[in-house]
């Protein structure tokens, strides 16, 4: 192997054990991300000279891919914000007001659930762990519900086209067709969340406390037409992107111009101008956006190297039983960035041999949508808990890994025992 292909390798490494340590090591993961990226890309270039033009043009395409991820990540993160500064949230925080720990749980996971079959799993997440805060101000308390959105969310893209970024891409290319993918894999995905939620449900008990004086906030003026319109624009974004064929930032971006212009003439006088956008962009977690940044940039770096594409071929030769390989695409991908993995695995078992609708892709979609709940970076849900929670990864790992991975496992095994 190149010396720069090792190199990279070791940044990788090293920048992976810094975030996975940062509150021992006390140093912001988002310098740490965006430090990683630059330096994997610099080592990429420095190592073929002579290729400086495709390399450049590869740097430009994930850079396009990424900025897409941003945008869509600012967009929505400002809508939610939006709707927060109106206390639009109190709507549905009275509707689902329970101080019970386990009723609690069980009514955020299956919205979450279902939600992000209809939006798509970071949306979801972005949305609900904004519920979860209004409803509940103190971090330990709401750790383990926040912490169960991501797996449900998860879950809940994996078994829809438009839920997950790596089953749009399946769908898309044509290895999936929709009504085919939804019937295939619901029950799994579901399994999938029932397992970890059945756990915390016998390891919980109690009551929440002070979520009563967070749901006695008066609502802003327009409270109610701004959430109305803020969820709408939301799940709205899949269907601009059906019907215009624009990526779903586009969708997103449009919607926050309208709620904007909205809300400029809603509240015209100096005294409302908190609830006014240009107030609400400085609230926006800036740092979890670069952390985003950096993250998805090292990960392209290493797609550039081809690294993950041999990676993909190495498993290939060395584990020939399908359901094997779809497993541990699932289980890498709680490490790296599912949507190279599913990439690599699309360029290595073309549709001639494993047409549309196969069993292959089904697991695919399946282990790559759910299996990035296995650690806290293993997907764009988790990565925004820990921007926006500031979860460690540690913490996710011991309470949360374990019995997220055998109902990963249970899930694969229905879907095989259903399709066998």
């Amino acid at each position: 192997m190149d010396i720069s292909y090792i190199l990279i390798l070791v940044i990788f490494a090293i920048g992976y054990l810094a975030i996975i340590f940062e509150h021992l090591l006390k140093v912001n993961k988002s310098a740490v991300a965006l430090f990683m990226a630059v330096s994997c890309w610099a080592v990429f270039f420095v190592g073929s000279p002579t290729e400086m033009a495709l390399n450049m043009s590869s740097l430009k395409e994930h850079v396009a891919a990424v900025a897409q991820v941003v945008f869509f990540l600012l967009g929505a993160m400002v809508i939610v914000e939006l709707i927060d500064a109106h206390q639009g949230f109190k709507v549905i925080t009275d509707a689902i007001r329970t101080t019970s720990q386990r009723k609690m749980l069980w009514l955020i996971s299956f919205i979450a659930f279902f939600l992000s079959g209809i939006l798509d799993n970071l949306t979801t997440t972005i949305l609900m762990i904004s519920l979860l805060r209004k409803m509940i101000p103190t971090p330990k308390d709401r750790f383990l519900l926040c912490c169960l959105v991501v797996v449900a969310a998860n879950a809940g893209g994996a078994w829809t086209p438009i839920g997950d970024v790596t089953t749009t891409m399946l769908w898309i290319d044509g290895q999936i067709s929709s009504l085919s993918v939804m019937k295939a894999l619901f029950t799994p995905s579901l399994i999938s969340l029932l397992v970890p939620l059945l756990y915390f449900t016998f390891r919980v008990r109690g009551k929440l406390p002070a979520l009563e004086k967070t749901i006695e906030r008066k609502e802003e003026p327009g409270a109610r037409i701004v959430l109305l319109l803020g969820v709408a624009s939301l799940v709205s974004v899949p269907i601009f992107k059906a019907v215009t064929g624009l990526p779903p930032f586009m969708g997103i971006l449009i919607s926050l111009s309208l709620l904007w212009l909205l809300t400029d003439g809603l509240h015209p006088t100096e005294e409302r101008r908190h609830l006014r956008v240009p107030h609400i962009l400085a609230k926006v977690d800036i740092s979890s956006v670069l952390f985003f940044l950096g993250i998805l940039l090292c990960v392209g770096a290493l797609e550039s190297a081809h690294l993950l594409n041999d990676l993909a071929v190495w498993v290939g030769e060395k584990i020939q039983s399908l359901p094997m390989i779809a497993t541990l695409i699932g289980v890498l991908s709680a490490i790296i960035d599912n949507v190279p993995l599913v990439a690599a695995t699309m360029g290595m078992y073309p549709l001639e041999q494993f047409p549309t609708d196969h069993t292959l892709w089904h697991m695919i979609a399946y282990a790559a949508g759910t299996g990035g709940s296995l650690l806290i970076i293993g997907s764009t849900a988790g990565v925004a808990l820990m921007g926006i929670e500031k979860i460690d990864f540690i913490s996710y790992m011991k309470k949360v890994t374990v019995p997220t991975l055998v109902g990963y496992l249970a899930g694969m095994g229905v879907y095989l025992a259903f399709s066998g």
